[in-house]
């Protein structure tokens, strides 16, 4: 694989617990291609989120070496790690994360303020209309249901047009209508913004349309697929 947008060499994650260290991730070896779509499924318990937060950098990996567009994650501090994440990737949890407090323009336009955007948000408005919540711009959170919050957590995270899009389990918290609505709306934002997407799911229709499926058992690697071409 040429030129890797993010790649794991002998990556490992041991996290302390009551009777001592706790090894969850142990020795992910792995590379993702520019554009590529990746999905990362494997039981509870399996290390898939954990895998993804060493990737988006917020785990720290406890041995081996994570990188992402070319810069070493385990050699950068918290601050710097922060500042490369707003730059570079957009993250979308299974639990929204929005800010209570804020409309969903505000929690849209959040990231692009940070990163010092002067139209950040007139951009957050063109988000919103783009998953189709035009309409619900000066909404809570708590004034909106779940789809329509993971629509703005969506919306959110291809603000800044990052180049890597992580999610975990976007569907996992929706009924199946909601859930493949956001499944659409994921992949359009991929095919309009070009982004990497690498995602955590237990949904198989969502995994059966990511490029390659890499099946996690006991916080390793246990198989890899590739999608087949359409004849």
């Amino acid at each position: 694989m040429t030129d890797p947008v993010l790649s794991l060499t002998d990556a490992r994650l041991s996290l302390k617990g009551n009777a001592g260290p706790v090894d969850i991730l142990k020795g992910i070896t792995l590379s993702v291609a520019r554009g590529e779509t990746l999905g990362l499924v494997g039981p509870s318990g399996s290390g898939k989120s954990s895998l993804l937060m060493l990737m988006g950098g917020l785990e720290r990996a406890t041995g081996g070496q994570v990188r992402a567009l070319g810069h070493d994650l385990t050699a950068l501090d918290e601050d710097a790690l922060a500042r490369f994440r707003s730059r570079n990737m957009g993250v979308v949890f299974q639990s929204f994360h929005l800010i209570p407090t804020m409309t969903a323009l505000e929690n849209v336009a959040l990231p692009l303020e940070l990163a010092g955007a002067r139209d950040a948000f007139p951009r957050a408005a063109a988000e919103l209309e783009a998953v189709g919540l035009g309409a619900r711009a000066g909404h809570y959170p708590g004034q909106l249901s779940g789809g329509e919050q993971q629509r703005v957590a969506l919306a959110r995270a291809a603000a800044p047009r990052p180049a890597i899009l992580l999610a975990d389990e976007p569907t996992g918290n929706l009924d199946s209508a909601n859930g493949a609505a956001i499944m659409n709306l994921l992949f359009g934002l991929r095919d309009a913004h070009g982004a990497t997407l690498v995602l955590v799911t237990h949904a198989p229709e969502l995994a059966e349309r990511c490029d390659r499926v890499v099946q996690l058992a006991d916080g390793r690697v246990a198989g890899e697929a590739l999608r087949q071409a359409a004849e």
